[in-house]
Formats: structure tokens, C-alpha cells, sequence
């Protein structure tokens, strides 16, 4: 059939049942993206004859003589593979312009689809984008950027500011993020692909018998299946972290154990993803069924089954022996917490439960394997972790770290998710045993019932405290569902019970917690880590705790939050690396009460309740046990491609000067007036840096803030550091994108690299000008010297300049947060609406304000999704009910009020040019400053997450 494509005709023959997304995608054209495979997300939005449509509803045979238009081509006709980002810079569409001027997007996966249906709506539209945008999903930014955009409204400054640092410079990436040219893990066309389809149990526990594939491989197209006989023996854990031994090794790539719905039984590779599907449901397996436990105060009684009959343990847990499917524990004691309560003159007590949360990234996890010509293992995966990646496969398959490469493109989204090896490992087994590239993508069934979640957890919190608010005594209980599978189950543990008390004066301080296997789908790293479950807690305690002192929330706080001098204590006076690099938490609980006290806000409907709340957090910026990061830069050539060894650094990392190395560099020169252009398409005059890192880009805004720091270390301007990252060939070794570090850990190498840099440059313009270095000064294109300037052109015409930097992680700082809210809450209903939220952090020095900004307000929209509806449920069996973005329900635009973000004036010693992290900590403590504000409203105290109507009506009825 013939269909007009972006202007120009083309002749397709869709396949029975093919819908119109595959085929685009299979032409081409990736800015169609692959979200939900059931018209929820909206990332596959196209224009069908100039109306939006999603794309993978549509049945391909439809489009047959109609005219479709995608992200690539909405600012005029274009071939696959072209886009307006390969045209003039005026060519982009106004809608995809107003994009890139307000930034609306964070990992952007989920912008080609919101753009194709922004640039369609009418002006009564457009007065009316909670309706407009219902369609479409952004996990990310928290809507406000994006209605910003719709709105034409700008944010962003010109990226060749020369003081970048404390400017909104735009996204490199932003031209081929609005155009569909950003290319995520899946947008690209390798010639003899192999598709990937795995059969998953039924069984919540059994032991496979034996697996019949017998059938499955008579089918046309099967190349080849595997099971538990064909792969190693070895386990590992999941989980990536620096240390590989802090997580228990008790996963196999296929086992012969089953431990819950959904596990891998067996894989199937074949020709098409058709043949692949159709080759699973022809597998027949005999399973025998054993006991399963689901619950896990039930899991620890000496009688339940175990889910593991013994795995090593991993750097948290004891003995399996020493209480039934214990993955990990943490205790703790500091003073007498008996005799602090003993002294106290209120004493508070309450159990707290947070539910299962899902990840909900729009890209879906899986990788992309092959061969390269030098016979190398090349994983192309959707990973927050390429190097730790890499790691696991060459122990698991007996590989030498030469012997792999892990990229990342760009990544459709984490929040902890992709901190894991959930895919990896099996691509990989099927490229070494095949010889053939073979790509495996989750559906979004498969996101569901297959990945990792947030650990639910009970925490029984107890506090005690004199009249004036003074607290004498913390104790929590904490237990932690980790699952089947022990991926981050301590990591998570003493994560969340470590700030959450630590953020508190008070000599008397307990902590027990066990994170326990279940028969259940595994936990995992998510937002927070942890604190986000324990913070509910305290902070819900805290307040209750105040209210019958008579006191004041923030007074409460003030009274009791650490400060400068204090010693930070959680549940160890053993010495640690954490430091006050700077200190806002005062401010923020200023900045927080003052706006709520001023007049702003949605008015409350008639006869609706109305309660203000409040909740602070803490986190150290850096995790614990060790995080490193090298760097490279290098002068007007891309001397990116040699990926050896950093040295390792000392303190806060080093920086080294390679330029001596010239005969193993070959440099491309820059010269300034030739108009380079760099990889986003931003065309810019004088001397270019190539930088390379190794920490991944996924929407937490590390490419456009490395460019900031480099360009300001280097004299010059953000648009002229060209940047690679996220790919092992890069540089020597980035531990990953995970714990906020993009900026405090992997920046600070950027940091030491570019300062590196500039000392070389230097000297060698020193030395032309027969001057000392320090009377040289480094600016866009030249060195100026007394009495004239060297131009850098001519400098690396003597030879290539390029510098390496590291940084290890300590020490580390601390960041906070405060949440406010306004709410009014109907009595006959238990429905809530929020009139005004406001959310204070302690950023440190703020890089870029406009990117952090819209890191605060994605986490408070995150927050909020669960914290009143966000739920991921399994039914009696273990087996997850919740299986599409239609039963599980994230912000949709409608959803999420407006935030009023508020920055603390802070400089930190310990981050790069004083900032500090701020990607998790914003999520923290939105909940238990939401259910303060619904408590002062009704009277109710929710103990529990989701605050769904139906509970807050329970709540409220019982008063």
C-alpha cells in the first residue's frame, strides 16, 4: 500500500495485526516511541492526516494513502534519519522550539509524543491542558515545564554565556531531543537482529522438572533456545553496586528454582519478535510446586518456607541460619533509649506502612548485543550503570574487561530502576552462543510483573520528648518485603534508617530492621533508597508528637534538626566521612513558612476541610562504601576513544595532564571562525574540548551541568565542550548515575580534568610566550599573555593537550528538604486537593537553576503519585494485578498542582564549585508532610500510603 511519510511517499506491506508504530519504527523513523503497547503514555503520538493519534492503536493497514507526520518531520518534510535538527536553526517547529526554550523535558523520552500533540491543540486547548495532555504521560519534569513550553514561555539562557555557573544554559541534547534525533537504547538498525522473548513462571515457588522445547524449536524462525542447562552455574546479585559483595550473590541467569510469578524460566531466540512470542507459548515446562510465603512477618517464623535453602550472604546479612529468609539487618544503639523515655514527659508511638511503588520510566528496560569487528561483546542497554554492567558479565561469562564494551544512549528515564542487571546478562548469553546481535525490550506488561520495585516496609516508630519539644528518645522498627531476590535489600536498609535519624538531635537513638525474602516480586533501588518510607514515619510521629505538646511543626524542628557543630549520629558514634560541606536547613524552614504564610494559593471549594502540613528531610550527598568517577578532556581533538586506566586520586580526586602523551593521540583541530558544530547541532566559533564521562544521562540533567563546569574551569562557553558519556570505552571507570552523584562525584572529576586542563594549556602558552603561567590567563580561543595572546590553535599545533581527573566520593556532605503543603478534603468523599505546595532545598551552589528546579518538581510529582494513588498490587499467589498504566495510575498533567520551588543560599566545600545533590532527596518528604496537612484538615492521621479517598474516608468517618 502507499503511505505519505513526512512528505515523501513510500510503498510499506504491513504485516497482519502490525500496527502503525512498528512500522514506522522498522522505517526509521525512532521519535515514534515504544511506551506502553496499549495507547496510555502517548509517546508514540503521530499526526494522521494532521490530527494526533497514538500510534500503536492504530493498525498499520490504516494509514494506507494518508499523509503521517512525525516528531522528525512536524517542521517540514524530511528522510529517516534527517531531522530539523540537521536543518537550519530556525527550521525547528515553533512548538518544538518553545520546548527547548522552557526546557520541557527532563530524559525526554516522552517529549516527541507531547510535542506532536501540543503542537495540534487550539487555543481553548491550550487554556485547558490538564483535558489536552490526558493522553500523554511524562514520568519526569512534573508538567511544569511543559505547560511553560505550551504557554511560550522561556527559560533557558543563551548557551554561550562566558559565566555559565548559576545560569539556566539549555540541554545540549534539547535540538535532537524535540526534533526525535536523540537516540535512546532501541533507535538504531542493525542488519541480522535477533529478537528475544523470555517464557516467565506461573508458579509464585517451584522446582522446574523439566522443560520440553521440542515444539518451540520445530517453529520457522527459532534459532535458538535456553534454559537452566545452558548457562553458568555462577551467581550473582542484580543489584550493581562499586563493591559487588554487598549484595547477596543468589540470582542465576535461568534457574531451576522459581521464586515468583514472573521469573525467567526459558529463553527463546528467533528471526522476528512474531517468531520469538510464538516460540515461548509452544514451550511446555513441568513444574513442582512448593510452599510459598508472602508476608514477611510470617516469612521470619522458624516454620516458613524458605525462599533460599542457602545462597552467600551478602555484606549485610547474617547467617540464613540465625532467623528463617533474613536478607539483611540493621541495629543500632546510642545512649539508653529506655531511660530517655523514661525521662520524657510525651511519648508517641505508631506503625506506618508504604506500599509498593513502580518506577513507571517510559522507556522500558532492555539492551541491544552484537559482535564488533574486533570480535568484542558490545551491550548497547537502557543502564543508570554501564561500567558495574560490564563487571558483572566478564565475571559471569569468564571475560576480560577488554573483552566487553556497555554503552548507554540516551536513557528513557531510571529513578533507580536501572541500577540492575535485568537484561544484560541473558542478550549477552545469546550473543556468545549465537554469534549474531540480538535485542531484548520489555514490554510494558513485562515492566510490571518482571523488574523491581520500591521495598515496602513497616516501621514502628516511637519518640519521646520533654514539654518544651526537646526529644529524648528515638527508636524505630523497621521491616522491608525485599522480595524473592536480596537485590539492594541491605543498601536499602541502612539507607532508611540512617538520615532519617541522624537529621535529629536526641542522645537516646535505636534502630532494628530486617529486610526478609518473600515469595514475591524482588525490591530494588528506587527514589529515596529507602528514606522515603522511614521519613513518612518519623515525620508523621514528629508531628503527631507536636500536636500534643501544643508546639509548632517548624518550631519543632528547629528545636530538635542537627546543626553545624552537632555531631551527626544515626545509630553509630563509630567515625564517618560525613561532614557539613554547607548547611540550609535553616533556611529552608524559613523560606517554607513564609510562603505558606503568604496569600497565595487555590482557594478551598465550600464546605471542604482545610489543614496545612509540613515534613523535612536529609541525605548525604554521596553514598557510602565508595563511589568513583574519571573524567577526560582534551583540546580541540576527540581524544575521547582511548578508555585505559585512571590512576587513582587521593581525597576529592586529581586531575592529571596527558599532554606529554603525543604520539598516541590524534587530534582534530578547532580553529576559531570555522563555525563548528557540535553534536547537538549548535553551531559555535573558537576552540572545542572533547570531555568524556562515564556517568549516564537519564534525565537528571549531568550533560548540560558537566558542560557548565568545564566551560567555566576552561574560560569559555558551555556550547563549545562537546560531550560523550555513559559508554566504557570512554573513560577508565564511572561506579554509575546512582545516588545522586551525577553531579557531586562524576562533576567533581569533570572538575579536576578541566582544571587539569586549563594548568596545561597554560604552561604551554607560558613557555611559546616566554612568561610565567601565572600572568597568562585562558579564555575562549586564546591565552592571553602580557603584551598579546597565544592562539590555541597554534598551541595544539605543537602537540595534542588533554587532561584526566578523578574523584572517589569522599567525603560527603549533607542536603535538606522541607515540604509544605495547603489541602482542603471532602468530608463525604475522602477526596483531597491540594491549594498550595511549596518545596525548600538546600542545593548548595545551584548550577543551573532552571534544571534543578525540574528536578525538584519531578520529585514532588513522583512523590505525590505515591503518596496518594500509586499502588502495585499482587493478589493472593503473589502475582502482580497491576499490569498497565490503566490500573496503575501515575501523574497525568491534571494531577500534579503547581510546586513553588524555593533554593537555600548555600556554597558546599565538598561538591564541585559548591553544589551539592538534588535528584532524590526532593521525594522524601512530600508524604508525610501531605498526610500532616490532611491530619490538620480532618483530624485523621493516615498511617498508611496510598491516601486514597476511600482510607481518608474511613479515616475521617471514625472522628
Amino acid at each position: 500500500m502507499r503511505i505519505v511519510v513526512n512528505g515523501h511517499a513510500e510503498e510499506v506491506a504491513p504485516r497482519p495485526g502490525q500496527c502503525l508504530r512498528t512500522l514506522l519504527r522498522e522505517r526509521g523513523w525512532f521519535g515514534v516511541k515504544k511506551g506502553c503497547d496499549a495507547g496510555d503514555c502517548g509517546a508514540c503520538t503521530v499526526h494522521l492526516d494532521g490530527e494526533p493519534i497514538h500510534s500503536c492503536l492504530l493498525p498499520a493497514f490504516r494509514a494506507g494513502g494518508r499523509e503521517v507526520t512525525t516528531i522528525e518531520g512536524l517542521s517540514g518534510p524530511c528522510r529517516p534519519g534527517q531531522g530539523a535538527a540537521d536543518r537550519a536553526p530556525d527550521a525547528l517547529h515553533p512548538m518544538q522550539a518553545a520546548f527547548v526554550a522552557a526546557q520541557g523535558f527532563q530524559c525526554g523520552f516522552c517529549t516527541p509524543g507531547m510535542i506532536m500533540t501540543a503542537a495540534a491543540l487550539d487555543q481553548g486547548q491550550k487554556r485547558d491542558l490538564g483535558t489536552a495532555l490526558k493522553g500523554n504521560l511524562c514520568r519526569c519534569t512534573g508538567y511544569r515545564a511543559i505547560r511553560d513550553a505550551i504557554a511560550g514561555i522561556a527559560a533557558a539562557e543563551a548557551a554561550s554565556l562566558r559565566d555559565p555557573i548559576g545560569r539556566s544554559v539549555p540541554a545540549p541534547a534539547a535540538p535532537d531531543v524535540v526534533s526525535g534525533r536523540a537516540a535512546y537504547t532501541f533507535d538504531l538498525a542493525i542488519p541480522g537482529l535477533l529478537h528475544m522473548k523470555v517464557l516467565r513462571s506461573e508458579h509464585p515457588h517451584a522446582r522446574i522438572v523439566a522443560i520440553d522445547r521440542e515444539a518451540a524449536l520445530a517453529l520457522p524462525g527459532i534459532v535458538a533456545i535456553f534454559t537452566h542447562a545452558d548457562v553458568p552455574e555462577a551467581r550473582f546479585s542484580t543489584g550493581r553496586h562499586e563493591n559487588p559483595a554487598d549484595d547477596a550473590p543468589d540470582t542465576r541467569v535461568l534457574d531451576d528454582v522459581v521464586r515468583f510469578v514472573g521469573q525467567r524460566v526459558a529463553a527463546v531466540v528467533a528471526e522476528t519478535e512474531a517468531a520469538a512470542e510464538a516460540g515461548v507459548r509452544a514451550l511446555k515446562v513441568d513444574y513442582a510446586p512448593l510452599p510459598a510465603v508472602f508476608d514477611p512477618d510470617e516469612a521470619m517464623r522458624p516454620d516458613a518456607p524458605r525462599v533460599h535453602a542457602a545462597v552467600p550472604a551478602g555484606a549485610d546479612a547474617p547467617p540464613l541460619e540465625a532467623r528463617a529468609n533474613l536478607a539483611a539487618e540493621a541495629h543500632g544503639l546510642v545512649g539508653d533509649v529506655e531511660a530517655g523515655f523514661a525521662e520524657a514527659d510525651r511519648v508517641y508511638e505508631g506503625t506506618y506502612r508504604s506500599q509498593r511503588v513502580q518506577h513507571a520510566h517510559l522507556e522500558t528496560h532492555g539492551a541491544i548485543g552484537w559482535r564488533d569487528p574486533d570480535g568484542r561483546l558490545v551491550i548497547r542497554s537502557s543502564t543508570q550503570v554501564p561500567f558495574l554492567t560490564r563487571d558483572a558479565l566478564c565475571t559471569l561469562f569468564g571475560l576480560d574487561r577488554s573483552q566487553v564494551r556497555v554503552v548507554a544512549g540516551r536513557v528513557g528515564g531510571g529513578f533507580g530502576g536501572k541500577q540492575e542487571m535485568l537484561t544484560e546478562d541473558l542478550v549477552a548469553l545469546a550473543v556468545l552462543r549465537t554469534g549474531r546481535p540480538v535485542k531484548w525490550e520489555f514490554t510494558r506488561q513485562e515492566q510490571f510483573v518482571a523488574t523491581t520495585t520500591r521495598h515496602p516496609m513497616r516501621v514502628r516508630v516511637k519518640l519521646g520528648a520533654k514539654a518544651d519539644g526537646t526529644l529524648t528518645a528515638i527508636q524505630l522498627d523497621v521491616v522491608s518485603n525485599t522480595g524473592a531476590y536480596g537485590n539492594h535489600a541491605g543498601g536499602v536498609l541502612h539507607h532508611g534508617t540512617n538520615e532519617v535519624i541522624g537529621a535529629y538531635r536526641c542522645p537516646n537513638k535505636r534502630v532494628d530492621g530486617y529486610a526478609v525474602y518473600t515469595h514475591t516480586l524482588p525490591a530494588g533501588a528506587f527514589r529515596g533508597y529507602g528514606l522515603s518510607q522511614t521519613i513518612f514515619a518519623v515525620e508523621s510521629a514528629l508531628d503527631e508528637l507536636a500536636r500534643d505538646l501544643g508546639l509548632d511543626p517548624y518550631a519543632m524542628r528547629r528545636r530538635n534538626a542537627v546543626r553545624p557543630g552537632d555531631p551527626m549520629v544515626s545509630t553509630s558514634l563509630e567515625p564517618h566521612d560525613v561532614e557539613y560541606g554547607s548547611y540550609g536547613l535553616d533556611q529552608c524552614l524559613d523560606l517554607a513558612e513564609r510562603a505558606m504564610a503568604a496569600p497565595f494559593g487555590d482557594p478551598a471549594p465550600e464546605g471542604w476541610r482545610v489543614g496545612e502540613g509540613m515534613a523535612m528531610a536529609m541525605i548525604d550527598t554521596i553514598p557510602p562504601r565508595g563511589h568513583f568517577s574519571d573524567a577526560r578532556i582534551g583540546l580541540g581533538g576527540d581524544a575521547s576513544d582511548r578508555g585505559s586506566p585512571l590512576p587513582g586520586g587521593e581525597g576529592r580526586g586529581e586531575g592529571r595532564d596527558l599532554s606529554g602523551m603525543v604520539s598516541s593521540l590524534t587530534p582534530t583541530l578547532s580553529r576559531t571562525g570555522e563555525g563548528v558544530r557540535r553534536g547537538d547541532g549548535a553551531p559555535s566559533g573558537g576552540a572545542i574540548y572533547d570531555l568524556s564521562v562515564g556517568t549516564a544521562e537519564f534525565g537528571n540533567g549531568t550533560t548540560t551541568v558537566h558542560a557548565q563546569i568545564a566551560a567555566a574551569a576552561l574560560g569559555t562557553t558551555p556550547d563549545r565542550i562537546r560531550i560523550r558519556a555513559s559508554d566504557t570505552d570512554a573513560v577508565g571507570h564511572d561506579t554509575g548515575a546512582y545516588g545522586s552523584t551525577g553531579i557531586v562525584v562524576a562533576g567533581r572529576a569533570t572538575l579536576n580534568a578541566a582544571e587539569a586542563l586549563a594548568r596545561a594549556i597554560l604552561t604551554r602558552a607560558a613557555a611559546k610566550a616566554g612568561v610565567a603561567p601565572a600572568d597568562c590567563r585562558l579564555e575562549a580561543d586564546h591565552v592571553a599573555v602580557p603584551g598579546g595572546r597565544v592562539a590555541l590553535a597554534d598551541l595544539i599545533a605543537e602537540g595534542p593537550l588533554e587532561a584526566e581527573g578523578r574523584a572517589d566520593g569522599s567525603p560527603r556532605s549533607v542536603a535538606f528538604n522541607v515540604q509544605a503543603f495547603r489541602v482542603a478534603v471532602h468530608p463525604g468523599t475522602g477526596e483531597v486537593r491540594i491549594l498550595r505546595s511549596v518545596h525548600a532545598a538546600d542545593a548548595g551552589r545551584v548550577i543551573n537553576p532552571m534544571q534543578c528546579r525540574g528536578q525538584v518538581e519531578g520529585g514532588v510529582a513522583q512523590a505525590l503519585g505515591a503518596a496518594l494513588y500509586e499502588d502495585l498490587r499482587l493478589d493472593a499467589e503473589g502475582r502482580v494485578t497491576t499490569q498497565t498504566f490503566r490500573n496503575y495510575h501515575i501523574p497525568a498533567c491534571a494531577d500534579v498542582p503547581a510546586t513553588e520551588v524555593l533554593f537555600a543560599d548555600t556554597h558546599d566545600s565538598v561538591g564541585p564549585l559548591g553544589a551539592k545533590s538534588m535528584s532524590e532527596s526532593p521525594f522524601n518528604p512530600v508524604a508525610p508532610a501531605l498526610a500532616n496537612a490532611i491530619r490538620d484538615a480532618t483530624g485523621a492521621r493516615l498511617t498508611e500510603t496510598p491516601f486514597a479517598p476511600d482510607r481518608i474516608f474511613r479515616s475521617v468517618g471514625t472522628r
